[in-house]
């Protein structure tokens, strides 16, 4: 039974876990465990879902030979291996209950084993030369590898727990021990005792005892069945783990997960959830080379395990902290789940590929149809006004009742004015988008018949991740429907209805052009950290929110390009030469105007010569009058007596009717005080003198630097692109609000006629010209 709520249910799992912990760590007489039939009626539920992995408490963690041994079978994977323990060793420090199943032993000990026979091979070979034979290590007994391995891998195994201070144990099992009612108790009194004791059980099979695997002993004598037969390491760990009421079994293998199709064959997909009807949709192929257990084999018992209530992940135990990743929710490896999925819900990865679809769709229309779907999204933004604010009022109504910060309710708020000016720059990249894709940058006339076009062309699928701002939602969906790109869009809880109600005219808009999948808003609990490894899908993401979030982002996306600034932190100077009632007007704005803004005021810098003059008191003065809260940067806090408390940075963005007023003894030392405090993105000079606004114009390094005029012109809108997906600080792509043309990139065009390389070699038949030619536009 599927549980209504997480935190209820992980209740009663812990209390039914520890009892019968309690009952097999008793220091009484020893009493039987739940028989499987029993504990399959009593399973608490299963996480339903990856962000519920982290409140995983008991784990079992199964190492196969694959994830152990090295590729070519000689010895075992150390560093692979000791990334393992730490990671390992980290859950338990955290205070997790962990187990390990480790196979290894038998390629540890062929390995020790092979250079024994290496050298005793040697020196018959020295003693009699004709008795010579090749070596073949294959041929070495598994039982006696084993032997040989077991003392020597759980030395290493104690040897690397110890680098963290974490004790452990060897518990090695034969399958008997399951079937025999008195040991198979012990067993587990054992485990309890180890694990209340703080010490991490490592267990493994004894195959230098261990009976040959055609042994059937699935039905042991009387035929009453005891549990899953017990066929390799995948069955014993899950054996364990429901005897144990382990959270979480995660089962390393050497492929990523469950495919619907050998991982090798055309077509085959990685399966990110499993239940019980995929199990006809799996076609599985040829087991591992080592090891004794294949893929089908690892279902089985995921399965067994998942019917007696233990999550279970199956994941690729080479990939780089696979434990810790899996426990942080995040999207690997083949999740086994009790939850059926909806098969309403469209996974991201297809949304992702149908924006790819899209995107070519929207390619091939005529420029007339982009922009007229572009319009029609306009008109609808109008039209359809009191649909949008209704949805807008529940996300407000729930924000205010969350506590929202009101910086963050400003930018979540829509009225009718905003409605009225998103249709207007809508417009304006409609009647913009004739002359977007497609347009021709360059003709060069290489050689006689031989014409080289540079043309421009949508870069793909974007990916854009906004807070708190729905009014971004139907302006980054114009920009990309007018760019010809495919888009996902990764809205904030806090506007899921606005978001939802304003995709429904995104949609309706693009359904008018046959398009209406090349746009699409992923509602699903994703996680943004699976989105930003999409790099097969996404070509490039656009955060649009709080600095954390792009922060985050951009140190999370290795792969995938992030377009877009961390921080907002723009500067207004106001030189000796300035105009006293410009610089107020200028101030007020760029602080006042809209404070949560990224190009609004954040700090102030005042030349010293106006400290004595009316420009420093009148500036402050109208500061106070509109509410904003005053910090004091170093220099104006040494010179003032009982001045504003001092900034705690100069580097920092309020967001708020809030600023730091810092004064500088020259232009130059305002230029360097914005480099090395500034973000970058738009700083502005009040000044009449010519001079001084030429070498700050020339000299700010920034994305937006402005004379006499408002930090808050840096806009996609007041720019006349009609509208932004945001403003980028970085240097190579785009620079600044960026709007359709950041979103395209370029391709090549050659129209030959029979032209060959080497017809222009020494001595060929064709010369090269390299004549520029007017563009056809």
């Amino acid at each position: 039974m599927l549980r209504n709520s997480f935190s209820v249910a992980h209740a009663l799992r812990n209390s039914f876990s520890s009892n019968v912990w309690r009952a097999a760590s008793s220091h009484g007489p020893r009493q039987p465990l739940v028989s499987p039939d029993r504990r399959l009626e009593m399973a608490h539920p299963t996480f339903t879902e990856r962000s519920q992995l982290k409140y995983a408490r008991r784990l079992v963690v199964k190492l196969g030979s694959a994830v152990i041994t090295r590729e070519d079978n000689h010895g075992l994977a150390l560093g692979r291996l000791a990334s393992i323990v730490e990671q390992v060793a980290e859950c338990h420090l955290e205070g997790r209950e962990v187990m390990m199943v480790t196979s290894g032993a038998v390629a540890f000990g062929k390995q020790k084993l092979a250079q024994e026979l290496l050298m005793s091979l040697s020196m018959r070979e020295t003693l009699n030369p004709k008795d010579s034979k090749e070596f073949d290590g294959a041929t070495l007994e598994p039982r006696a590898a084993a032997a040989v391995g077991q003392s020597g891998l759980m030395s290493l195994y104690d040897a690397m727990f110890a680098q963290y201070g974490v004790k452990i144990a060897q518990v090695l099992v034969t399958k008997p021990d399951f079937y025999n009612e008195e040991t198979r108790n012990n067993l587990f009194c054992t485990l309890s005792e180890l694990i209340s004791l703080n010490i991490v059980p490592i267990i493994n099979t004894n195959d230098a005892v261990s009976p040959p695997m055609f042994i059937r002993d699935d039905e042991p004598a009387g035929g009453a069945r005891r549990g899953i037969p017990i066929k390799d390491n995948d069955s014993l760990s899950a054996m364990l783990a429901a005897e144990v009421q382990a959270d979480l079994l995660i089962l390393m293998s050497d492929v990523d997960g469950i495919y619907n199709k050998p991982p090798w064959e055309d077509g085959a997909k990685l399966m990110h959830t499993y239940n019980s009807n995929d199990s006809s949709s799996i076609e599985f192929g040829k087991k591992s080379k080592v090891g004794t257990g294949g893929m089908d084999s690892k279902v089985k018992a995921a399965t067994w395990a998942l019917d007696r209530g233990v999550s279970v992940v199956i994941c690729n135990g080479m990939q780089e902290k696979a434990i810790k990743t899996i426990i942080g929710g995040r999207k690997v490896g083949t999740f086994f789940t009790e939850a059926t999925e909806n098969t309403n819900t469209v996974s991201v990865e297809v949304m992702a590929e149908n924006a790819r679809t899209g995107s070519r769709q929207m390619q091939a229309l005529t420029p007339a149809q982009r922009a007229s779907a572009v319009n029609t999204l306009a008109d609808l933004l109008v039209s359809r006004e009191k649909f949008i604010l209704e949805a807008n009022a529940k996300d407000l109504a729930e924000a205010q009742k969350n506590g929202l910060a009101k910086p963050l309710l400003s930018r979540l708020s829509l009225n009718s004015a905003k409605l009225k000016n998103l249709a207007i720059g809508l417009k304006q990249i409609a009647e913009d988008s004739h002359k977007n894709v497609g347009r021709v940058l360059r003709r060069t006339r290489l050689a006689e018949g031989l014409e080289l076009k540079q043309v421009t062309v949508p870069i793909g699928v974007l990916l854009v991740i906004f807070e708190s701002r729905p009014d971004s939602l139907p302006q980054v969906a114009a920009l990309a429907m007018a760019s010809g790109n495919g888009l996902l869009l990764k809205g904030g809880k806090e506007a899921a209805h606005s978001n939802r109600a304003l995709m429904d005219l995104v949609t309706e808009a693009l359904v008018t052009v046959g398009a209406e999948h090349a746009v699409s808003l992923v509602s699903t609990r994703e996680e943004i950290s699976d989105l930003l490894s999409m790099e097969k899908h996404i070509d490039l993401i656009i955060p649009r929110g709080s600095s954390e979030l792009v922060r985050s982002i951009q140190q999370q996306s290795v792969h995938i390009p992030v377009l877009g600034h961390a921080e907002g932190v723009c500067h207004v100077y106001i030189d000796r030469d300035a105009d006293l009632q410009k610089a107020l007007h200028i101030a007020r704005d760029a602080k006042c105007d809209y404070p949560a803004a990224c190009n609004a005021m954040e700090t102030l810098l005042i030349h010293e010569d106006l400290m004595s003059g009316d420009i420093f008191s009148d500036v402050c003065n109208m500061l106070k009058r509109e509410g904003v809260k005053i910090n004091a940067g170093p220099r104006l806090n040494q010179q003032l007596t009982f001045g504003p408390p001092a900034a705690k940075s100069l580097r920092h963005e309020y967001g708020a009717l809030e600023c730091c007023i810092e004064i500088v003894p020259s232009l130059e030392e305002a230029i360097n005080h914005i480099h090395t405090f500034g973000s970058g993105h738009t700083d502005v000079i009040v000044t009449e003198n010519d001079a001084a606004a030429k070498q700050f114009l020339g000299s700010v390094d920034s994305a937006c630097v402005f004379h006499n005029a408002s930090s808050r012109f840096a806009d996609g809108f007041r720019f006349g692109l009609g509208a932004e997906v945001g403003i980028s600080t970085a240097r190579i792509h785009a620079r600044g609000p960026v709007g359709v043309e950041g979103l395209l990139t370029t391709k090549w065009i050659l129209n030959g006629q029979d032209h060959a390389a080497a017809d222009f070699a020494e001595g060929g038949q064709r010369t090269w010209l390299h004549e520029s030619m007017p563009l056809d536009n």
